[in-house]
C-alpha cells in the first residue's frame, strides 16, 4: 500500500524529535480509566499481568485491542492510558498487558522478556476469545510494537484477530541498537539501563548461581546488554543473532491484516531501516504513515492530555473494523 500522507501537524515549538520524546513522556496527563487487574499464568510456570479497562464500566463489549508497552514500560504508562482513553470512546474495550517482570512484582523465572518474544501476546489473544471477544486488535509501542508486527507476520492469526497498528516501531533492532549508541543519545540509554540493572539485582538476588553481575555498572549500550544478559538468558548464541531474528522487519511482508506501522521521521531512537518503505508498497496490508515530526511515542497535540497517536489508532480501529453503537462519551 502507498506510504500515507500524514495529518499530523505538531505544535510549533515541538519541532523537534528529541522534544517530542521527552516532552511526551514528563508531560502527557491523560484521564485516569476505570480498570482492574488480572494475573496470567504462562505455560512455563511463570506470569505476567494486564489491565482490563472497559468502554463502559461493569459491562463488556464484543471487541477490544491488546496494547503492548515499550522497553521498561507498563500498562499505566502515559501514552497506553491515552489511547485507552481514545479506545474507550469509540467502544472498545482495551487490555493492556505487561511485560514480565513489569507490572511491579518480579516474575518467577529467569528469564524476564525480549523485543521478539511473542508468546506472551498470543496467551493474551486467547484469554480475550476465552472472555467472549469476538473481534480483536492489537497494537504495540516501541518494543511492544515490534512483538505485535511479528506475531502478526509469523503466526497464524485467529479469525477475531482483524488488524494491528504498531507506533514508533525498531523494526530492524541491529539499526535501532547503532542509533542509540550515539553519544548524542546518552540520555535515553542512561535511562533504560539504570531500570534494567536493577531488574538484574533483584534476579541476582533470587538466583544466585545463574547470573554473574561484574561489570554491570560500566555497561553503556545495549551491545554490550544485550550480549551479556539478554541474549543468553533468552537462548541466543549473541546480541547480533537476538536482534537479527527478533526484529519484525523479517516478516512484514508475511502480514494479512490490515496493519498501520506510525514512525514519526524525526524519532530519535530509530535508523533509516526502520521506515519499511518497500514492504509496505509491496503489501496490501500494511499502511506505512511517516509524519515529519512526533519523535518516540511522542505525537504530542495541543491539548497535551491525550495524543494525536492514540486518536489516529482508534480511527484506524474503526475504519477497519466498523464503528460501535456505544455512544461516544459513555466513558
Amino acid at each position: 500500500m502507498p506510504v500515507l500522507e500524514s495529518s499530523y501537524s505538531a505544535p510549533f515549538w515541538l519541532h523537534n524529535g528529541h522534544v517530542q520524546t521527552i516532552w511526551a513522556s514528563l508531560f502527557r496527563k491523560p484521564p485516569q480509566p476505570y480498570l482492574w487487574r488480572e494475573r496470567l499464568e504462562t505455560p512455563d510456570g511463570d506470569f505476567f499481568d494486564i489491565d482490563r479497562i472497559p468502554a463502559i464500566p461493569g459491562k463488556q463489549s464484543s471487541r477490544v485491542v491488546i496494547l503492548s508497552h515499550g522497553l521498561e514500560g507498563h500498562s499505566r504508562r502515559s501514552y497506553m492510558l491515552a489511547t485507552a482513553n481514545a479506545l474507550n470512546q469509540k467502544g472498545w474495550d482495551v487490555v493492556a498487558r505487561n511485560f514480565r517482570g513489569c507490572s511491579g512484582e518480579p516474575n518467577r523465572k529467569l528469564r524476564l522478556y525480549h523485543s521478539g518474544e511473542t508468546d506472551d501476546l498470543a496467551l493474551t489473544v486467547h484469554t480475550c476469545e476465552r472472555l467472549g471477544y469476538t473481534t480483536i486488535g492489537l497494537a504495540g509501542f516501541s518494543m511492544g510494537g515490534n512483538q505485535t508486527l511479528k506475531y502478526a507476520g509469523e503466526t497464524i492469526l485467529p479469525p477475531s484477530v482483524r488488524a494491528a497498528a504498531g507506533i514508533s516501531v525498531p523494526c530492524d533492532l541491529e539499526g535501532a541498537a547503532e542509533v542509540l549508541a550515539r553519544p548524542s543519545r546518552a540520555l535515553y540509554m542512561s535511562y533504560f539501563l539504570r531500570t534494567l540493572r536493577d531488574k538484574l539485582k533483584l534476579k541476582k538476588q533470587k538466583f544466585p548461581d545463574d547470573l554473574d553481575l561484574s561489570g554491570l555498572e560500566s555497561i553503556r549500550t545495549f551491545h554490550e546488554f544485550d550480549e551479556r544478559f539478554t541474549a543468553p538468558m533468552h537462548g541466543f548464541h549473541s546480541a547480533l543473532q537476538y536482534w537479527r531474528e527478533s526484529g519484525c522487519i523479517n516478516v512484514l511482508d508475511t502480514i494479512r491484516i490490515p496493519t498501520l506501522l506510525l514512525n514519526a521521521a524525526d524519532d530519535p531512537f530509530l535508523s533509516n531501516s526502520c521506515y519499511p518503505t518497500r514492504q509496505a508498497l509491496a503489501n496490501p496490508a500494511l499502511t506505512l504513515e511517516i509524519p515529519r515530526w512526533g519523535g518516540h511515542v511522542g505525537f504530542v497535540d495541543t491539548g497535551h492530555r491525550t495524543a494525536w497517536m492514540a486518536n489516529r489508532i482508534a480511527a484506524f480501529f474503526d475504519g477497519v473494523c466498523g464503528s460501535s453503537n456505544i455512544p461516544s462519551d459513555s466513558n
